[in-house]
């Protein structure tokens, strides 16, 4: 028994010395090693670095020579369809600000002209809702050279809006804004120094949604209201600039009573005035896109029916 102890003991003596030997003399296996780089990313190769978000080519929104793109969250216009392009110094969300449910890729339609003599386009700034500022930034030399004015420091919440240039001097611009419900207010301002400064004018007495407003020369313009439901034109005229607005009277066939409804913005045709009515947007007759012409002979402050014109035939 004694015999078979130590023999057992040696055994195991034996094994603790063969492993204490293959220990010590195995191969170690190395860790990755982890470097944490101090240099600054431009000096390092190894640094990761954050790349800019990638940029699009630009595309006229129209395909026209004069055109402009709104990618790449700026506006840019172009002379030349596309070829080369001018970046307009303006915030694109200043562009959308106020009562706007759009897609944002393309110009809010009556907020801007382009053409070959004059960029100008609306915007609104502020972080009062009720209260922005209102201004236009323009170029007449197709963008190498910008301006910008204020038309109004105080305005709320913009819906409508339109800006136009009758000639080098007289300038509108046409807001609403402030909406609750069905009621809103609207203000026309007018420029006679080529958009440098804007006077406010007097309003027609009502607070329907305007559906659109234009001045055909210094005197003369208009302010059409009725967007919900309109039974009639709602048409309104002034003859002195904005001092003073009066409504103007259609004389409406029976046949198109509560049909045309809508008056857009009159034209000169030779020596009298042109309007289309339309049928708003509820209308159906005839598949709801035929309008009504009638024409004025006092400049626009009463209206006789002219004839119904397709859609084709409006120029």
């Amino acid at each position: 028994m004694k015999t078979l102890i130590i023999g057992l003991a040696s055994i195991i003596l034996v094994g603790l010395i063969t492993g204490m030997f293959v220990y010590e003399n195995r191969d170690e296996v190395k860790l990755p090693q982890y470097q944490i780089d101090t240099e600054e990313p431009e000096n390092n190769p190894n640094a990761t670095t954050q790349t800019e978000p990638q940029q699009e080519d630009l595309w006229p929104v129209d395909g026209e020579e004069i055109s402009y793109s709104l990618q790449n969250e700026e506006l840019h216009i172009t002379y030349d369809k596309g070829k080369s392009w001018v970046t307009v110094p303006v915030e694109k969300d200043k562009l959308f600000a106020g009562e706007y449910n759009g897609n944002k890729q393309s110009l809010i339609d009556t907020s801007y002209i382009l053409t070959e003599k004059r960029a100008a386009f609306l915007y609104a700034e502020g972080a009062n809702w009720e209260s922005q500022t209102v201004g236009i930034v323009y170029s007449e030399d197709q963008g190498k050279t910008w301006e910008e004015t204020i038309v109004t420091d105080s305005f709320p919440a913009l819906r409508y809006r339109k800006v136009d240039f009758l000639n080098d001097q007289f300038a509108y611009v046409i807001l609403s804004g402030g909406r609750t419900m069905s009621q809103e207010g609207t203000q026309p301002y007018l420029s006679n120094d080529g958009g440098k400064t804007w006077t406010q004018t007097n309003t027609p007495e009502t607070t329907r949604l305007v559906s659109d407003g234009a001045f055909i020369n210094e005197k003369t313009g208009f302010l059409s209201y009725g967007t919900i439901n309109p039974e009639q034109p709602d048409l309104y005229i002034t003859e002195d600039a904005g001092e003073s607005w009066e409504m103007a009277s259609f004389q409406m066939p029976k046949k198109y009573e509560a049909v045309f409804v809508t008056a857009e913005m009159p034209v000169k045709e030779e020596d009298h005035l042109a309007v289309l009515v339309n049928q708003g947007p509820n209308g159906d007759y005839l598949g709801g896109k035929v309008k009504g012409k009638f024409i004025s002979k006092d400049n626009g402050k009463t209206w006789e029916f002219s004839e119904e014109v397709q859609p084709s035939e409006e120029q």
